[in-house]
């Protein structure tokens, strides 16, 4: 099976919906990622914050379930990103990809694709680029 793709073509955005507190703590004991800014007021006011803020992951995980649900997971060959700002709780993430080349590489064609997440106010929270074979 082979996807459709051309460059330029956008990813079927994906828009989890808005950080809870919930999410901070389910997703804390997930991950073994337990520090406190995540899920304790205080901590997080001790560190200098207004609030709580989400795990850099959590946006990740996010961003590979938007490949996952696109090209499935057995053609995700790479995904790294970069974290480029804090999400805050009770934001609502976009989470977006473009596919930007398409190349062979290691006896298949490839996609390369630029990710991105956004909070409504424009912020970019998260960059990063994925290679993905398309069949």
């Amino acid at each position: 099976m082979s996807l459709d793709v051309r460059v330029g073509a956008e990813l079927p955005e994906l828009s989890p919906p808005p950080i809870s507190r919930a999410t901070l703590a389910l997703f804390a004991g997930g991950s073994g990622d337990h520090n406190p800014v995540h899920i304790d007021l205080d901590a997080a006011r001790a560190a200098g914050m207004a609030d709580v803020f989400a795990h850099g992951m959590l946006s990740m995980a996010y961003l590979g379930r938007l490949l996952a649900g696109w090209a499935g997971q057995q053609r995700i060959r790479s995904m790294r990103v970069r974290f480029a700002a804090i999400t805050p709780v009770h934001a609502a993430l976009r989470c977006t990809g473009q596919v930007v080349a398409i190349d062979d590489q290691a006896g298949e064609r490839r996609a390369r694709i630029e990710l991105r997440v956004s909070l409504p106010d424009g912020t970019t929270t998260i960059l990063g680029d994925a290679t993905v074979a398309i069949d």
